[in-house]
């Protein structure tokens, strides 16, 4: 008796199918850079030079939605972190570049550095249900033509999950290439264990920047995965309905996926989504909505309509700070996604938007996702399927605390034992010290930083890191 929700009709699916293709075919897209138009307008689209505006057919969709694969596993640095899409379980990303950190010493929130990064993923590695490591903030400390290449190094070295990412530039490739060769074993082996790739978010509405998607078509060879994650927020680069926002989304992703594909056939892509919503009140972003949730679980929905792997972002807040309001936010965000079966939902570790690292808030996110996804795996059949009779052989006013049955559930995965909450009696609580739980996740954070650097990379590969970029800082700043 598995839980079970449903965020689009089958009749609403083909309608946001329809309505997408209409956008694409009708509307238009406008690609930047150099090389998108081309190879669209090769491949059968109406292109308009002028203004860089591609109209792309059903035809041509559908031949991408075709070549693009189905399956295939994201690698890890360790491969005992290799992750296999689609997934039957939700597993979950950090949330990425956000402009802030809240030391975890003082307190103070300034703005982030590969310092923070390299705490944050020390964390994440340590959690249970992360798969997929993001540089967590924007490397300040680093020169700005070069702080992708620094966030991505700082990423490979401090976490062997998968790593994912971005580029800003074309010239950032060669650098790029030569740190992922040189960590993974080599184009050959960078190829077919896909053990990081590329998240990229078109630009709301119907716009793909120049410099990264040529950036990103030059990284085909190397068969880096594309993560698509489009940002439409309702009321400002989105339109304000839900369903039509929806739409927006998944247009925008299907135009990507087609340049991708056109580009260099089978090379494996992730539908995702990163939607928001506009404060009617202020005209702020907002992301720890219900709505936020509900968009999220709708292009999941729409991702499986393709038949792709689907990500979502999730696990979102606005609040300015950890605590209730963090958590009830998070949560709301967090199980839509789930539900609809997101194979990863992006956002631990983060608040104020996404624009605020917080060490202990990866480990609670992390805890708020063993909740879900036992929410998620709902009532499983009794294992004993005479459970009736032990009822009958305990009989009116008995209990059930000595029998078997009750032994080997404490054990068993049926009951969920919390990591960081705990149930302890009022007085009992007062004891311990009144711990809540952003104390104890706290503690925690202290102890993973206390231990030794997990899977660290061998000296050799830590040195060509280096050199790589101190060769990029010195010929691209």
């Amino acid at each position: 008796m598995r839980y079970a929700a449903s965020f689009l009709s089958g009749s609403e699916q083909e309608q946001v199918h329809a309505a997408s293709l209409r956008i694409l075919a009708e509307t238009g897209v406008r690609f930047h850079g150099d090389q998108a138009l081309p190879l669209l307008e090769a491949a059968g689209a109406r292109v308009d030079p002028g203004s860089g505006t591609a109209r792309l057919p059903r035809s041509l969709v559908e031949s991408a939605l075709a070549s693009a694969p189905r399956e295939f596993v994201l690698g890890a640095r360790n491969p005992a972190h290799d992750f296999a899409l689609p997934s039957p379980v939700t597993r979950y990303a950090m949330d990425g570049t956000a402009a802030f950190a809240i030391d975890h010493e003082t307190g103070e929130r300034r703005y982030g550095t590969r310092r923070d990064t390299e705490l944050a993923l020390r964390v994440f590695q340590a959690t249970a249900m992360g798969v997929m490591a993001w540089p967590p903030v924007t490397a300040s400390d680093a020169p700005p033509e070069t702080r992708a290449l620094h966030e991505f190094a700082t990423m490979i070295r401090f976490s062997s999950k998968h790593g994912q990412h971005e580029l800003h530039t074309r010239a950032q490739v060669p650098y790029l290439l030569a740190a992922l060769t040189a960590a993974g074993g080599g184009l050959a082996s960078l190829r077919a264990r896909h053990q990081w790739s590329l998240i990229y978010c078109p630009v709301a509405p119907l716009v793909h920047d120049g410099p990264m998607l040529d950036a990103y078509l030059a990284l085909g060879e190397a068969d880096l995965p594309v993560m698509i994650m489009p940002m439409p927020v309702t009321g400002t680069t989105g339109p304000a309905g839900l369903l039509a926002n929806v739409a927006l989304s998944n247009a925008e992703a299907l135009s990507a996926l087609v340049v991708f594909q056109v580009a260099h056939p089978g090379r494996p892509v992730i539908y995702s989504s990163a939607t928001g919503s506009m404060d009617f009140h202020s005209g702020a972003f907002l992301g720890g909505t219900p709505e936020m949730g509900l968009m999220s679980a709708a292009l999941v929905t729409m991702g499986r309509f393709y038949g792709l792997p689907a990500t979502a972002a999730g696990c979102t807040s606005d609040a300015p700070e950890p605590g209730p309001q963090a958590v009830m936010e998070k949560l709301v965000t967090m199980l839509p996604p789930a539900s609809a079966g997101a194979d990863i939902v992006v956002g631990f570790g983060e608040v104020q938007g996404d624009q605020a690292l917080v060490l202990e808030q990866i480990l609670v996110d992390d805890e708020l996702a063993r909740y879900v996804e036992r929410l998620v795996e709902g009532i499983a059949e009794p294992a004993d399927p005479g459970f009736v009779d032990e009822i009958d052989s305990v009989g009116p006013g008995g209990n059930f605390l000595a029998r078997p049955t009750t032994r080997r559930a404490a054990r068993s995965r049926e009951f969920l034992a919390p990591a960081l909450i705990g149930h302890h009696a009022y007085e009992a609580w007062q004891e311990l010290g009144s711990p809540s739980l952003y104390g104890r996740a706290r503690e925690r954070v202290r102890e993973i930083l206390a231990e030794p650097l997990v899977d660290p990379l061998p000296d050799a590969v830590d040195s060509e890191l280096d050199r790589i970029l101190a060769a990029a800082d010195a010929e691209l700043t």
